[in-house]
This record gives C-alpha cells, structure tokens and sequence, in this order.
C-alpha cells in the first residue's frame, strides 16, 4: 500500500473554500497512518533498485515535500506514463505552495499541483489524494486560516515549516497561534499530529483531544486520536474514537476511513443494512402515487410491509409534512417522515403470518426493537434532504448514535 503523509494547510482549506464553510474540512488529509490504494503503475511497484525514486518516496514520506519535488519532477520526465509519481509530484508542489511568501507564486503553484494531478486522473489514477488535489480551485485561490491577519500569518509560517520538514518550528508555530488564538481546532490538531509523525503518540492523543474539544462536531481529531491509540496497540480505544469521528460528520467520506482502516485490520466487516426498496412514490398529472417494482407480487410477504412503508410517505407528501413543519416553505424528505414510515414497516413485519423475512429488513426490525430507527434513517436512508436533520438529531442524541454503531454496525473484538 503506498503511504501518505498529511499536508496539512493547502489540501484542507481548499476543501473549506469549496464547501463556502472556513475551517471544515471536507476531505481526508493524509495523516501518516492513512494509506491509499496506488494505481497498477504506483511507485511501490517499481523495482527497489532505483535510488532516485526510492528517495524522493523517502522524503515524500517523511513529509519533506519541499526536496521531494524536484525528484518527482525528473521522475516524471523519465517516466512519463507513469500516473503515481505526477500525483506525489503534485501533492509535493502543493506543499511547496504553503512554502512561498509571494501571494501570486503560491496561486500559480496551486494551479500547476492541480493540472498534473488532472494528468495523473487521466491516465488512470483516481485514488484520494487525486481527488483532493482536483478540488484545488482551477484559479488557484486560497481560503485563509483566520479574519485575524496575525492568526493567519501565524499558522501559514507553521505550515511552510512543516512543508519543509521542519516539525519542531512547525510546532512552535501551531503552538504560538494558540496563543493568539485559543480556540484554533487546526492549530491544536496539527500539533497532535506533529507529535504523531514523531512517534510520541501519547502527547498526540492529548492534542488531538484538546482539538475535539474545541469542537466536537469535526471528524479529523477523533480519527487521528484512534491513529495515535492504535500505534500503541489500542485496538479498542481506538474503535472508540473512529466510531466517533463518523458520530461527528458521517455525510464525509473522509470520516469513515478509520474504521474502515480499522475493520480490515481486525478482520471484520461493517454491518451496513442496505434495503432494496420494493416500492416508491413517483410523480404523474394528478399528484405523487406508489409504484411497485415489477418483482414484488400481491402474493409476496413483503408486498405489505413495503405498501405500508410507501404508503406513509405518501401521506406526508400529501398533507403530513404541512403540519408538521409548518415554517418550512417546501415539502422535503424529513428524519420524521422516514423513521415514521420504517417504524410502520417494521409493524407490518412484526405480525403474525409474515414469514421468510429478506435479511435486511429483518435487521431493521432488531434496530427498530433497539431503538435506533431515527440513526437508521440519518445514516443508512440518507439523502441531502434528511441529512439537514442531522446536527439537530445529534445535538440531542450523540450517545445514540454513538449506541448505534457501537452494537450494530461495528463488531467487537473478543478481547472487548
């Protein structure tokens, strides 16, 4: 697997300027527990033989992006077809950016990371870090750390250290913007992280929990918190914190990657109920109505419970959802609507006669017994519609949610 390390500045406020909201970041960073599957031309590949791209992957590794690139830059001339090395070549010039004092050579730069991460894309590799790159603004602007002019100059010299490898000053840095400014998640996140790079993994847990504080509601310092645990061989708190970095943001994709990471480390798999619905409301001339996929019968045990299910739905299309929401203007999918209607489906299920239930609703029914309909809904039914119920749901029941994953979705290792 090739490994990634983090950039911190450059690829997560270019994913808050996307999103329009500063300081969330919207994708993984590369942490340097985070690994990413390489393209079938990936460096890792290659044969051990070739000094020139063993150390430019040393110092990539080592987060030393700044020296890493001009080797990636030859590299990529000797190999041209050759897709892993423009991505590290474009990952290391989008750190070289954070290096530049000149405004205008950081923009240029970012473009110029964005164009050969787009050469890598097209020549077959799409992996994460591609991904991220390709979110880079196509006129290469930047967001800013801070309103305050000294908060943001204090963090961006931290990040040009850090881009050269220099993790002690780039500390003191992240350390002197908390000075200024407190309540700064990135500046306590990347000093965790500072002190993960350098293996002192208990001094990073206590960053990375002091970030989540600072606000609990973003994903990154609880699944760099589980990093840090299960570097020093704590599987299960580890699963603790990767459960609550998706608990924190879960609609981000970047939020599942420690347990994930995790799963395939235990050798265990997710349980993730999926339904196949058999049965939904369509539009036509006189209003919404149920239709019923072609597969489901009258004669089929589940042709109630999903007429029940769509059937609901229905009804709070057609009038429900106005009273129910009186103050919003437009009808929308709602949390309320969707656990409503499940609720029903699951009685439906429950009575007597119903036999050779499909595995999947047969676990919803154990869920909704449990009490978790409404986490169900939000995470396994989402849409964007019910995800805006989502932060007014966890505001009230984090543990839920927590309880949710904890005894269904993720398994326990015997030990826990």
């Amino acid at each position: 697997m090739a490994r990634y390390v983090k950039l911190h500045y450059w690829l997560g406020l270019w994913l808050l300027s996307i999103s329009g909201l500063l300081h969330r970041q919207m994708q993984q960073p590369h942490s340097a527990q985070t690994q990413s599957t390489p393209s079938a031309n990936s460096a890792d590949t290659k044969p051990k033989s070739d000094p020139e791209r063993q150390r430019a992957i040393e110092l990539f590794n080592a987060g030393n992006f700044v020296d890493a690139m001009p080797l990636f830059e030859k590299l990529a001339a000797d190999h041209p077809d050759d897709a892993t090395i423009k991505e590290n070549w474009a990952f290391s010039i989008a750190a070289h950016a954070a290096t530049l004092p000149d405004a205008e050579l950081r923009k240029k730069a970012r473009i110029r990371a964005r164009a050969i991460a787009l050469q890598a894309q097209k020549q077959g590799d799409n992996s994460a870090a591609v991904q991220r790159l390709l979110l880079i603004p196509v006129d290469g602007s930047e967001a800013a750390f801070s309103d305050r002019k000294d908060v943001d100059d204090a963090m961006k010299a931290a990040e040009a250290d850090f881009a050269h490898g220099d993790l002690d000053k780039a500390r003191t840095g992240y350390l002197r913007t908390l000075l200024l400014d407190p309540n700064n998640y990135y500046a306590a996140l990347f000093i965790g992280d500072v002190y993960f790079k350098q293996h002192v993994n208990g001094s990073a847990g206590e960053w990375f929990a002091h970030a989540a504080e600072i606000d609990p509601n973003r994903e990154t310092a609880y699944r760099y918190w589980g990093d840090a645990l299960l570097a020093m061989g704590k599987s299960a708190d580890a699963r603790v914190k990767y459960i609550d970095a998706v608990v924190a943001e879960p609609y981000e994709k970047a939020s599942w990657g420690g347990i994930q990471q995790w799963a395939q480390r235990a050798n265990v798999s997710l349980n993730w109920v999926r339904l196949q619905d058999k049965a939904k409301i369509v539009g036509a001339g006189k209003g919404p109505r149920v239709s019923v996929d072609p597969s489901l019968h009258t004669e089929d045990p589940m042709f109630k419970p999903w007429m029940v299910y769509t059937g609901r739905r229905l009804q709070w299309q057609q009038g429900k959802f106005k009273l129910q929401f009186p103050n919003e203007t437009q009808y929308r999918h709602t949390l309320a609507e969707e656990s409503d209607a499940l609720h029903l489906m699951v009685l439906a299920l429950s009575q007597p006669g119903v036999s050779k239930v499909d595995p999947s609703l047969a676990a919803l029914v154990k869920i909704d017994h449990a009490g978790f309909t409404e986490p169900f809904a939000l995470l396994n039914r989402a849409d964007k519609e019910i995800a805006q119920d989502y932060a007014a749901y966890r505001a009230a029941h984090r543990d839920t949610i927590y309880r949710y994953f904890d005894e269904f979705v993720v398994p326990k290792l015997p030990q826990q």
